[in-house]
């Protein structure tokens, strides 16, 4: 497979997941069980911690060799940048979130399922950019396995955007009357993710110096995602053993491709 093929891959997998999860809608007669809601976002949330950790921060901290005994500082700074542009991202766009039932953002005339949409649309972003942030530095290392470990962070948010996917359709359906209208919002809340990892590897290749800062902001925007948001939602307090196993099966399976690919 070639370079640009994995390139190309890797972007289509994260949009075509989401799509792919927001189909989930037509195969329940009803919202999915709060012990299913549980074991999904939980799985999705222990997915992002583990891309986080081992195909962000990680490479962050080693292409930050050059600052000897500070080489920490590059990734510390880019989680705490990564969550301050989530912490105004959240409150400048109107969303609502159901597992909390909080609304967040600017004042807005706009339904609860447009807020519904506008929050997991949100959730996408990071995940876009880590995807191109990773392609990007492959492109600056320029080797086979470096294009491998980037669709390997790829296939992993691919995977955890299934069930978000579902979280975002399913709950619409009874909103908006209709499955055909919820499976739009389900899969357009997923096209922000494509287009974030465009920007995201075009500002990696033409920043190439601030690759270990862009790495570790995608990571703290993820992180952000999930503690503000999944770990909420999943509401784990109420199944935590559920919950617990959960978010250990995504977080070791995240590893698994990670260190497979990479």
């Amino acid at each position: 497979m070639s370079n640009t093929l994995m390139i190309v891959l890797g972007f289509a997998l994260i949009f075509v997941a989401t799509t792919l999860g927001a189909a989930m809608v037509y195969l329940f007669k009803k919202e999915i069980s709060p012990k299913l809601n549980t074991v999904l976002l939980g799985f999705a949330g222990g997915i992002m911690i583990a891309a986080a950790i081992w195909s962000l921060l990680i490479p962050s901290i080693a292409q930050s060799t050059s600052w000897d005994w500070w080489s920490f500082v590059p990734a510390a700074g880019g989680i705490v940048i990564g969550a301050a542009f989530m912490v105004l991202i959240n409150k400048i766009v109107p969303h609502f979130h159901k597992g909390t039932g909080e609304e967040e953002g600017l004042h807005s005339g706009l339904s609860k399922p447009t807020k519904m949409f506008l929050a997991m649309t949100i959730h996408n972003v990071p995940e876009g950019l880590a995807v191109g942030f990773a392609f990007g530095g492959a492109a600056l290392v320029g080797s086979q396995e470096a294009f491998l470990a980037a669709l390997g962070l790829a296939i992993g948010i691919a995977i955890q955007n299934f069930p978000e996917g579902a979280a975002v359709s399913l709950p619409m359906a009874s909103q908006l009357g209709s499955k055909n209208k919820a499976f739009l919002f389900g899969a357009f809340s997923g096209i922000v993710e494509p287009i974030a990892a465009i920007v995201g590897y075009f500002l990696a290749t033409l920043i190439a110096g601030a690759m270990p800062w862009l790495l570790s902001f995608a990571a703290g925007a993820m992180l952000f995602v999930v503690v503000e948001d999944l770990i909420p939602d999943a509401h784990l307090a109420e199944h935590p053993h559920l919950g617990t196993y959960s978010i250990l099966f995504g977080f070791v399976l995240m590893m698994v491709l990670d260190v497979a690919l990479g």
